[in-house]
């Protein structure tokens, strides 16, 4: 509950009318004693200086996408919102650059470049709801990360500000920028934890002039054959944007049949794409069977595929949800996707999972009983490790999260995020616990 010092102390930095009363007893957590909503970068500044010389803690939201995603405290003094602080700072066009405040949505960045032929060369999920800022620090991409790289190949700079209010740059807002060290690297996927990012500028590419979307379904489900044909669309010369691998509960949802489906993506100018979907259907495996979609219905898949995201719980359920983000060797892939798929049976689990075969990133969503969610997760790190990968939890109850270690083991590397952690925010002020070790 809001205090009335907490309340007068606020409404000298926000107007009132921007200071809300924070929620309580969300099953993610990440609630908060106030909710504020801050319109400027001085604002941000100001309530930063104000929790770093008060003592209080806070947690930075953009509309709430990464809720599950990693705290340890279940409650803090501030919420910070970005949801007010949005709106495009400068487009370059003709450098095909973008400067945009922290709490834009991505899909309205989106819509505002196509006008010019242009787009953001990332594909979050829950584009219509997920923040840039958030996207950024959470570092957040989707299948199409093997053509199109991931946020630290996107962004050439940020503007930060420390806990402290201080603010800083990092990067700068043109392509050729190599002076120094790439500080950017250091906040994405920092989860907000050492700043809070207030702009970024993104580099830009041009809307492709053709897209389709290659669905081969696999009827025997064969891995072997799915990994070696895999294997010879990576050493070709084709350029294929995704080599997504679904397993066969995800394909159901998304294509309506219930097979091991590779969904191969492309994107050129379209004697490129139709030349390259030649060349496929000539390397196709024995009885494996491709379906072409055409622009508009691969647009209408990939909406789907990016809103099949866990972001909230259940409402009045017993069902418990949760899902992990897993990296391993990118042909590896099969046998992950292939081992989750049998999790479903063994725990009695609604299990919908995919991988991408040239980077190597898997999502697996989980939706079942509390107890099975737990010893799924414990497996498929078992799994994971045996394969030399990593497994995150990136969305879980709170209550659960006090179980599972979300981050898994640390790193031989966390004394050096402690030590930068503690130089950044000796206080502890931003984030805490949202971050791996607990940082």
């Amino acid at each position: 509950m809001i205090t009335a010092e907490l309340l007068t102390e606020l409404k000298a930095i926000v107007p009132v009318e921007r200071i809300k009363e924070g929620e309580q007893n969300h099953p993610l957590g990440n609630t908060s004693r106030v909710k504020v909503y801050p319109q400027s970068e001085e604002e941000i500044v100001a309530i930063l200086k104000y929790a770093n010389e008060k003592g209080k803690s806070v947690i930075v939201e953009g509309n709430g996408t990464k809720r599950g995603y990693g705290v340890l405290t279940e409650s803090v003094d501030i919420l910070l919102s970005l949801t007010n602080f949005k709106g495009i700072v400068e487009h370059v066009v003709g450098d095909m650059t973008l400067t945009v405040k922290a709490g834009t949505t991505f899909k309205e960045l989106q819509e505002y470049l196509a006008e010019f032929k242009q787009k953001i060369s990332l594909d979050p999920y829950l584009p219509e709801s997920a923040t840039i800022g958030g996207v950024i620090a959470s570092n957040d991409s989707g299948p199409k990360r093997l053509g199109y790289g991931s946020s630290r190949d996107t962004v050439i700079g940020l503007r930060i500000v420390y806990p402290d209010g201080k603010i800083i740059r990092s990067g700068g807002r043109v392509v050729k920028n190599v002076a120094g060290y790439d500080m950017n690297k250091l906040f994405i996927g920092s989860m907000g934890t050492l700043g809070i990012i207030s702009e970024v500028t993104l580099k830009l590419r041009p809307l492709p002039k053709y897209e389709s979307l290659l669905l081969l379904k696999f009827p025997q489900g064969n891995i072997e054959k799915i990994r070696a044909f895999s294997t010879n669309l990576l050493d070709s010369m084709m350029e294929p944007v995704t080599l997504e691998l679904l397993s066969p509960t995800l394909s159901e949802k998304l294509t309506g049949q219930s097979f091991f489906t590779l969904a191969i993506g492309l994107e050129d100018v379209e004697t490129s794409v139709r030349y390259q979907e030649n060349f496929i259907k000539s390397i196709l495996p024995e009885l494996a069977e491709m379906r072409i979609l055409a622009p508009q219905e691969t647009q209408t898949f990939w909406n789907q595929f990016y809103s099949n995201s866990l972001n909230s719980l259940e409402d009045g359920s017993d069902v418990t949800s949760a899902s992990l983000k897993i990296g391993v060797v990118n042909l590896d892939v099969t046998h992950v996707i292939k081992d989750i798929h049998l999790l479903g049976d063994l725990h009695n689990l609604v299990v919908e999972a995919h991988g991408g075969l040239g980077h190597g990133l898997c999502q697996l969503n989980l939706k079942g009983a509390k107890e099975d969610i737990v010893s799924a997760i414990q497996q498929c790190r078992e799994t994971v490790q045996g394969l030399g990968g990593y497994s995150v939890v990136n969305h879980l109850p709170f209550a659960l999260r006090q179980e599972v270690d979300v981050w898994g083991e640390k790193p031989s590397y966390f004394f050096l995020l402690e030590g930068i952690k503690k130089k950044v925010d000796p206080n502890r002020v931003l984030n805490p616990k949202r971050f791996i070790g607990g940082i």
